[in-house]
């Protein structure tokens, strides 16, 4: 038996696998974000822990018997945020999050600072990974920054609470902006630029080798016969990559999680950071993860649902199955500001063309396929990185609505396939690097695609009317406004 913990933005989401790689139970407890200022983004870490025991408490409960047989953990996590430690591991402060765009200066000063930056990371620096950020607090809680001695990830701090080790996975890393995405390990001159060193890092493994076993208290307290080991595990989308057998080049997928992306795994870095394409390594050995990512998906609407006092299945039912012509209705879905192709942390959202007659379903529409039209930048971004998407599985908590991916396959015009449990992406993938890293096995053998339930195909008249949308919708987003 292995486990999969997904620490998420909005939950923490614990599964159990078998040696068939079945879901034999699957546990969530709901996180909440701080915003202390508009455009500020924090979690606290005790949050993240507590939230995990309970996952694995309520699964101790209900499965005793299989969840004594684990020999396997892996870990998958939000990305980019820093958890500062002082000399007794404790954090310092709240961890500033992806979506945070409070650094937006400290990224010129970065890249002022380390002009090798882009070629050595792949990437551009943009206020959502987690080196702006230590600039950010070094200038502003200068005492925290001097009392911090070592910086995690959070699914790495979650490792640390379990292992009492401090080893983070390099797809992970990556989204550091202090990696050395060709070597696959730290930077000097990346943590230098930051005013770190190596003495402040965790170790470095990649996600499907064993990094750490689980405390002989913790096995006891939740009834385990072994002490699991405990796999380098990955980011978010590269888990969830793992998670669907994307572990190839060739093979795209779509992640509508509380952020989008488009990503597609490659053999060499296809870096093309002046179009914001992100790249990341992936959670296996000697593959890259090429992305486009936007900051807002299905929390957009969340955010209608709370707007409108109704449950986002509410809002979704009436409109039926797939859409008979576009919204009347344009929305931009920056609520968070955006990273591909714009890098804005102060761009908002934007609805256009409402009238009288607007119902509450053209405004669930609108939403939907503004965040497929965020998603057309981000493939034609990969596009200009010589990355081509013919197809694209679907995963995620979106991926659940029929209607959304059948817009998307209409604005991308591409088929869109779906999984039956497309949504525990993530951490199906953790568990599969729990599983690597004990068994050792081939990845191609463990890291099969999982069957895919129904195929959305774009429809040429409904395609033909959002390709004639598309570019009004782009000229909506202005960024001196």
């Amino acid at each position: 038996m292995y486990l999969g913990i997904d620490l998420g933005t909005s939950a923490v989401k614990t599964i159990l696998v078998d040696e068939a790689q079945r879901v034999v139970a699957s546990r969530s407890h709901a996180l909440t974000i701080s915003t202390p200022r508009p455009g500020y983004s924090e979690q606290d870490p005790a949050h993240w822990i507590d939230a995990a025991f309970a996952t694995l408490d309520a699964l101790q409960a209900e499965h005793p018997r299989e969840l004594a047989e684990v020999e396997g953990i892996g870990l998958s996590g939000q990305m980019h945020g820093p958890v500062l430690l002082d000399s007794s591991f404790t954090p310092l402060r709240p961890c500033i999050l992806w979506n945070d765009g409070r650094s937006a200066a400290e990224c010129r000063l970065l890249e002022q600072r380390w002009p090798g930056l882009r070629a050595v990371t792949g990437n551009k620096a943009m206020p959502g990974f987690a080196a702006p950020k230590l600039l950010w607090i070094a200038v502003h809680e200068p005492e925290i920054f001097a009392a911090t001695r070592l910086v995690l990830l959070p699914k790495a701090y979650l490792r640390l609470v379990l292992s009492g080790e401090a080893i983070e996975d390099v797809s992970d890393a990556s989204g550091s902006l202090w990696l050395d995405v060709v070597k696959r390990d730290w930077s000097d001159d990346g943590l230098a630029a930051s005013g770190l060193s190596r003495a402040q890092m965790p170790r470095l493994v990649e996600g499907s080798s064993p990094a750490g076993r689980l405390r002989s208290e913790l096995a006891q307290r939740w009834g385990m016969r072994k002490h699991p080991i405990i796999a380098g595990g990955g980011g978010d989308n590269p888990a969830g990559a793992v998670g669907i057998g994307a572990i190839r080049p060739g093979s795209a997928f779509i992640t509508l999680g509380t952020s989008g992306a488009v990503l597609t795994p490659t053999d060499h870095v296809a870096a093309n950071p002046e179009r914001v394409v992100h790249t990341f390594c992936h959670a296996i050995p000697k593959m890259w993860i090429q992305a486009g990512a936007i900051l807002s998906a299905a929390s957009c609407l969340a955010w209608l649902a709370r707007l409108l006092g109704a449950s986002e299945a509410e809002l979704l039912v009436p409109l039926g199955a797939r859409p008979k012509t576009p919204s009347p209705v344009s929305f931009l879905p920056y609520l968070a500001g955006e990273r591909t192709p714009h890098d804005d942390p102060d761009a908002r959202g934007l609805l256009d063309g409402l009238s009288h007659a607007t119902d509450r379903s053209a405004l669930v529409q609108a939403v939907l396929e503004g965040v497929a039209f965020a998603l057309a930048d981000c493939r034609d971004a990969l596009a200009s990185a010589g990355i081509a998407m013919t197809q694209a599985d679907a995963i995620g908590g979106g991926s659940r609505s029929l209607f959304w991916l059948s817009v998307l396959a209409n604005v991308l015009d591409v088929p869109i396939h779906r999984f039956a449990e497309g949504e525990t992406g993530a951490a199906f993938g953790a568990a599969r690097l729990g599983r690597l890293a004990v068994t050792g096995e081939a990845i191609e053998v463990v890291c099969t695609p999982p069957q895919r339930i129904e195929t959305f195909a774009p429809e040429p008249a409904l395609a033909a009317a959002y390709a004639e949308r598309l570019p009004h919708w782009r000229k909506l987003y202005r960024p001196d406004r």
